[in-house]
This record gives structure tokens, C-alpha cells and sequence, in this order.
């Protein structure tokens, strides 16, 4: 009798390992979720970025006027019969 609850209780602390430290286990759903929940971060931040992105182009492809201001802003041009001031402050 005694030789069967020592052989029982091998059983249950191998389980028990297996099922908090083993391969598979709890450790391992907890750092899944751990890394999931990152992921989802990351994902979210960048289809944030993509919105923005994806606005950009349409503005750009259905106005001048956003093409305008970035060639006024990034390229410093300016238009027929138009005088350029730049103000530069102390």
C-alpha cells in the first residue's frame, strides 16, 4: 500500500510539472500571451501609421492644393508673378 501512494504521488508531481514548467505548460501560455499582447500593440501603432499614410495619398491624388502646399513647404517653390518673404526671427 504504502509503495502505491509513493508511486501515485510521483505520478502527480511529474504532472504538475509538466503542466506549470514543462514544455506546453502555464509559463509558456503566459509568455505567449505576453508576446501576443505586444504584438497587437505593434500592429495597432503601425495601421495608425498606415491611416495616415493612406490619407496622405488620397489627398495627394484627388487635390492640388495638398501638392501645392508640399512643393511650397518641402521645395520652396512659388508661383507665377509671386514674391517669396521669408522672416527669419531672432
Amino acid at each position: 500500500m504504502k509503495i502505491i501512494s509513493i508511486i501515485l504521488v510521483g505520478i502527480v508531481v511529474v504532472l504538475q510539472y509538466t503542466l506549470w514548467i514543462g514544455p506546453g505548460g502555464m509559463t509558456s501560455v503566459w509568455q505567449l500571451k505576453k508576446q501576443l499582447v505586444e504584438q497587437q500593440a505593434e500592429n495597432d501603432k503601425l495601421k495608425d501609421r498606415n491611416d495616415v499614410l493612406l490619407a496622405e495619398i488620397k489627398d495627394l491624388k484627388q487635390g492640388h492644393s495638398a501638392i501645392e502646399e508640399r512643393a511650397r513647404n518641402e521645395l520652396g517653390m512659388i508661383k507665377k508673378d509671386e514674391t517669396f518673404y521669408q522672416i527669419i526671427e531672432k
